[in-house]
């Protein structure tokens, strides 16, 4: 499947210690979702995807590759002008926050319109029209105000948004956090039908477990700003390979299980001093002494599925893991 957007090496620091480590890619049209407890860096992710980091950061490198090239070699008004909501497009966590109250929903999906200049007005209207049918919204919606919508509403119109220049990827950031059930499975139906009909790629970002499964075609796993484990979704929800994502499956109730849902000991590390080595180790059960004393490579777990554990390093001795690889499985 050929590759939208690649990261290799890529970190972000607000603060010296505190570090965004990713690798691999997203396929296209396709569905990534990007899963992890809240504090994870997941946001961050997102906001450095889109240059749209506070001023304090304290490095921001690596490579960010979209379609073969290098958008780290942009200067901020390159990036601006071709790049952030052409090629890219995000839709910030918190749809009830995110309008302005004072502006009609119309002008605000226009504004990126006039701003470029795209066309007349009665074009622009036609326009805005457009995405309004697109998502499932009246045309009559473009002349209210953000407080006349409903939650659900409110987040069709940020996608809306996201989509009025066309950008082949799409960053969703909780898109349905803060709706309720029946809401959110309206929200997925769009993203598939849009991924379907528009051809978009999507990075999903959620904390919410049973979002994977119905949604997304690959998965990456966050943990303490670092992306623990990628793989398809079917990989990582049947036959995870790093005890956290494990962990995180196991904390989940299951219908077809008599198995009572487990927790995770401990709590995630604090950022701006990490513990040595892998990340998870103070909280996980197969932690030997290689964990304590280097961070893990990604290893390969199965084709196109890797995990950063050193239980997986083929190279390691057996004797030295109080677990063997199989209990994983």
């Amino acid at each position: 499947m050929p590759r939208i957007l690649t990261l290799d090496d890529y970190r972000r620091l607000p603060r010296p210690r505190l570090r965004w480590l990713i690798y691999r890619l997203i396929p296209t049209p396709g569905i990534v979702l990007v899963l992890g407890q809240p504090k994870s860096g997941k946001t961050s992710l997102a906001l450095a995807l889109m240059r749209l980091l506070p001023k304090n950061v304290a490095r921001y490198a690596g490579s960010i590759r979209f379609r073969g090239a290098d958008l780290m070699t942009l200067s901020d008004e390159a990036f601006r002008s071709t790049v952030r909501w052409r090629t890219m497009a995000l839709v910030f966590q918190g749809a009830m926050n995110a309008l302005n109250p004072v502006l009609t929903v119309g002008d605000q999906i226009a504004e990126p319109l006039r701003v470029v200049k795209w066309g007349d007005r009665r074009q622009v209207s036609g326009r805005v029209e457009e995405l309004l049918t697109l998502v499932g919204l009246s045309r009559d919606i473009a002349t209210r105000y953000p407080h006349e919508l409903s939650g659900g509403m409110k987040q069709r119109v940020l996608i809306a948004m996201a989509l009025v220049l066309q950008p082949p990827l799409l960053i969703l950031d909780e898109p349905t956090s803060a709706l309720d059930v029946s809401v959110q499975a309206q929200i997925m139906n769009l993203l598939k039908r849009l991924k379907r009909e528009v051809g978009l790629s999507l990075v999903f970002i959620t904390h919410d477990i049973a979002l994977a499964s119905d949604l997304c075609d690959r998965i990456a796993v966050a943990y303490a700003g670092e992306l623990v484990e990628q793989g398809t979704a079917e990989q990582v929800l049947l036959a995870p390979g790093h005890p956290y994502t494990r962990k995180l499956l196991s904390s989940m109730p299951r219908l077809s299980s008599p198995a009572a849902p487990e927790f995770i000991p401990g709590a995630p590390p604090d950022l701006i001093n990490p513990p040595p080595g892998c990340r998870f180790h103070p909280r996980c059960t197969f932690a030997f002494e290689p964990c304590v004393r280097a961070s893990p490579l990604p290893f390969t777990v199965a084709l196109g599925q890797e995990a950063r554990c050193w239980l997986l390093d083929p190279q390691r001795n057996p004797h030295e893991s109080p677990a063997k690889p199989s209990r994983f499985k």
